[in-house]
């Protein structure tokens, strides 16, 4: 059976911080442990005292201003650390990194096989968690699912409090800011995912026609991205000009479809370039609708809880402990109200285990397994047994 266990810590001194939340999570049968924290900590220091201390795997990725756990949201100004360890006598988990590499499906694929042979085997899991640095994250999991096929992931991208890639990736002792961490799960509890932005279709939409790259809109319909984006928002030119644009669009992203209409995965809009085109945070592709998407701030504060209630309705059996990934353009825009969304995923939750991250990027998957990278978006997981 399943037991997990939160900790955290807002200590400035890594070690220390590593040693508080080490004294919670040591178990019988601990087997990994997920850890997030602020860039601005010693992360080097955290993980490997932590890992010292637990002897088990412990992986994961800087989170953006803080965290959240069944005591509420840690962060801002302070220092903090949270992990949420594992014990199943059942559960084998293999971990495994890798520094970022010229080619990226490469990469996923050395990944893949460096974590199965962690776990000392041979067949693909029965799920996996993966965290990467904004930039790849799609080319990694195509390299993933070239080496075990189509299994079902969950996870998010590495973040920093100001968006200047101060962010790292850590896996044991590796510790970096440009790369690729997995945690292949095997046996023990199985997974529910809800994968969702939770925002509103508008009529605004249109064909990509033109792309530069892979994440750079140059055209939609014909018409520059940029001025399309304006006609459909009525924003103004400096509300559209360079990184305005990335604030300014948390509540009006982009949405494309999957092939069935039942998932809208989230591209979030970086920037507004000079030459009309817009940078976006996920792959796109020519030749795609792309929908102008709408949420409220009280959309975005009250959209946690809601989703956690729906992942738990929708999930089978024994739930033992939540993972949550939160983008952190949305936690920006929610701003102070973090305690609001604290307090709501408490309320749900009544007492099941959780740890929630903010990230700049999110994974997950809906119907067929079909794993999705996009942005501004929940993915919400439930362990549970049957």
């Amino acid at each position: 059976m399943l037991q997990a266990t939160v900790a955290s810590s807002t200590q400035a001194d890594a070690t220390l911080a590593a040693r508080e939340m080490a004294k919670t999570l040591k178990e019988e049968n601990l087997k990994a442990a997920f850890v997030y924290c602020s860039c601005e900590l010693d992360v080097k220091t955290l993980v490997k005292e932590l890992g010292s201390e637990l002897q088990v795997p412990v992986f994961g990725n800087t989170s953006f201003t803080g965290i959240i756990t069944p005591e509420g949201y840690i962060g801002g100004d302070k220092p903090f650390a949270g992990a949420m360890g594992l014990s199943d006598p059942d559960l084998t988990v293999g971990v495994a990194s890798i520094a970022k590499k010229e080619d990226a499906v490469e990469a996923g694929r050395l990944l893949a096989a460096s974590a199965k042979k962690a776990a000392g085997k041979t067949t693909a899991p029965d799920y996996f968690y993966m965290a990467a640095s904004p930039a790849e994250e799609e080319f990694y999991a195509e390299g993933i699912a070239d080496e075990i096929g189509r299994v079902p992931f969950f996870g998010g991208s590495a973040a920093d409090n100001t968006i200047e890639g101060k962010w790292l990736l850590y896996a044991n002792d590796e510790v970096f800011a440009d790369g690729c961490v997995v945690a292949f799960f095997y046996g023990g509890p199985k997974i529910r995912n809800l994968f969702t932005g939770k925002y509103h279709e508008t009529k605004d939409c249109g064909v990509i026609t033109k792309i530069q790259g892979n994440r750079t809109i140059a055209e939609i319909d014909g018409v520059p991205a940029l001025k399309k984006y304006q006609e459909w928002s009525g924003l103004s030119d400096e509300a559209l000009s360079g990184a305005n644009l990335l604030a300014n669009t948390v509540v009006s992203p982009l949405g494309v479809k999957d092939r069935l209409g039942k998932l809208v995965a989230i591209r979030h809009p970086m920037s507004g370039n000079a030459d009309g085109t817009i940078s976006v945070g996920n792959n796109l592709a020519e030749k795609t609708v792309v929908i102008r998407m709408e949420a409220s701030i009280d959309e975005l504060v009250h959209s946690p809880a809601e989703t956690l209630m729906e992942l738990m309705e929708k999930t089978p059996g024994k739930i033992r402990a939540f993972h949550l990934v939160h983008c952190g353009g949305r936690r920006a825009a929610i701003a102070g109200r973090m305690d609001e969304v604290a307090k709501g995923l408490i309320a749900v939750a009544k007492g099941i285990p959780f740890l929630t991250e903010f990230t700049f990027g999110e994974y997950g998957f809906e119907r067929d397994d079909t794993n999705t990278c996009g942005g501004l978006m929940l993915s919400f997981t439930a362990f549970y047994e049957e």
